[in-house]
């Protein structure tokens, strides 16, 4: 295990989120806050500085990453990076509880969206700022952004993007890492300025543009206000945010095939045709469920286009309470949950690629055992998906119902309600947001014991980085290896 060069790059990580402090920082200064509320930025800014430059003054000679090296930078760097992202809140006494706090930032970073703060007036303009922008920032991840501002300084360095970067199989764009992860957070950067003008243009300011805008590009859905898109009551910004979590749904490398001219690779993507299949059914099915219980069909439209592509994009938003909604479309919604929407995209869930990966293995296998003797070939994307692919499928699918029957027997501890209990732990495993029950887009997390938003801030972590880094980072194995 190469501890120096693991310091190393958390120390640049810590400094990395130091700069990034300094945007709420200056809305602090922009609205005229008081002393604590710019004392606290300091004062975190100044710590995150000394402590990275402590850790991160000179380069290890041995600066050769393998791969469990990656993995516990990763999730160290994502903790850490929640433990002082946490601190004005509770510096600033808007969210006194650490544990609160933390599961709040946790929430923001992995881009889940469940909160635990019921009433968003507390917040003041620069941690409302910090809450939203902690979306974008761990929208396209947090290491992704490091290799795209920092020097190479490991030839490793895929290592590290290979345990962020979300989905069953990762590829760079262009030959240099550094580059890939830069394409990324342009295409990542310029498709969220459209989505702040597009909001300004339907009478919004530019704060709560960008806020807004922040929540739709990391699909994490932090509101800017109490009940979250609702109150706006425009149609207009409900479609800018619903076509917009669609988009950002989808894998991006798909944009890059698009920029370059390689429109026959984006038509012929798997995983994009079923994802909008899935999204249009789900879409048909709860309209034909609720319809009834609408006075406007194309109300009852608007509200489930908006709750499918929030849903299915992991985003949170909400316009409507699906709560009350049947239970028959209030499983659509669980399923999709689960699903969530592309690999390479800012969403949570399993990734619709390895959806139709498990469906196509599990297809084969019932028809080999009717026709032994026939050989039969798992194909994706036209191509033979190789045993190896197939057996790191089945082993994250196992180990994912593991470690979610695990949570949900903790967290039901506290809980008496089954539907809120499942759902609480579907929605933050699955990086969604808002659940079902107690925890529904009407209500908050705020209720849960301290047990419970500490299990859940591990497993909103342990979904957005793929489970692995979590659980290697917290293996007493991992740390005896030399």
């Amino acid at each position: 295990m190469n501890k120096k060069m693991i310091a190393f790059i958390t120390g640049k990580i810590m400094i990395l989120e130091a700069y990034l402090m300094i945007l709420p920082l200056i809305i602090s200064f922009i609205y005229k806050e008081n002393f604590l509320h710019k004392g606290a930025y300091f004062g975190v800014i100044a710590l995150l500085l000394i402590l990275g430059n402590v850790l991160s003054i000179r380069l290890p000679k041995d600066n050769f990453i393998r791969g469990r090296e990656g993995f516990v930078i990763v999730s160290l760097s994502w903790i850490l990076m929640s433990i002082f992202g946490a601190l004005p809140f509770v510096i600033t006494k808007e969210i006194p509880s650490f544990i609160d706090a933390f599961f709040e930032v946790v929430s923001g970073f992995t881009t889940t969206g469940s909160s635990i703060i019921p009433d968003l007036n507390v917040l003041s303009h620069s941690n409302l700022f910090w809450h939203s922008f902690t979306h974008f920032v761990g929208g396209m991840g947090v290491l992704v952004l490091a290799l795209a501002v920092f020097p190479k300084y490991s030839s490793s360095s895929v290592h590290i993007m290979k345990a962020e970067v979300p989905g069953p199989t990762f590829g760079k764009l262009v030959s240099k890492l550094s580059s890939t992860a830069r394409v990324l957070y342009y295409i990542y950067i310029v498709m969220t300025i459209v989505v702040i003008v597009l909001l300004m243009f339907g009478g919004l300011d530019l704060f709560e543009s960008s806020l807004l805008a922040f929540g739709t590009a990391g699909t994490g859905g932090f509101g800017v206000r109490n009940g979250s898109i609702l109150p706006y009551h425009s149609a207009y910004i409900e479609m800018v945010l619903a076509i917009g979590m669609l988009v950002f749904g989808v894998n991006f490398n798909i944009y890059y095939f698009i920029l370059i001219g390689k429109v026959k690779d984006v038509i012929k993507n798997e995983e994009l045709k079923y994802y909008l299949l899935i999204v249009f059914v789900s879409i048909a099915l709860i309209v034909m469920n609720i319809a009834s219980k609408y006075q406007s069909i194309w109300q009852c439209i608007r509200d489930v286009l908006f709750t499918v592509s929030s849903i299915i994009t992991t985003t949170g938003y909400s316009t409507a309470d699906f709560g009350k909604w049947p239970l028959f479309s209030q499983v659509i919604l669980l399923l999709i949950m689960f699903f969530g929407a592309c690999a390479g995209s800012t969403a949570g869930g399993l990734k619709i690629s390895r959806v139709i990966m498990m469906v196509k293995m599990y297809v084969a296998e019932i028809r080999q055992m009717i026709s032994p003797n026939r050989v039969i070939t798992v194909k994706y994307e036209d191509k033979p998906l190789s045993a190896k692919m197939q057996k790191n499928v089945a082993v994250y699918f196992v180990v994912y119902m593991i470690l979610f029957t695990t949570m949900l027997l903790i967290v039901s501890f506290s809980l008496g309600d089954f539907m809120t209990a499942f759902s609480a732990v579907a929605a933050t495993f699955n990086n969604i947001g808002p659940g079902l029950g107690k925890v529904g887009p009407a209500y908050s997390f705020a209720d849960l014991s301290n047990v419970s938003k500490v299990v859940l801030s591990f497993g909103m972590l342990a979904g957005r980085l793929e489970i692995f880094p979590m659980l290697i980072l917290f293996a007493p194995a991992t740390w005896k290896l030399k």
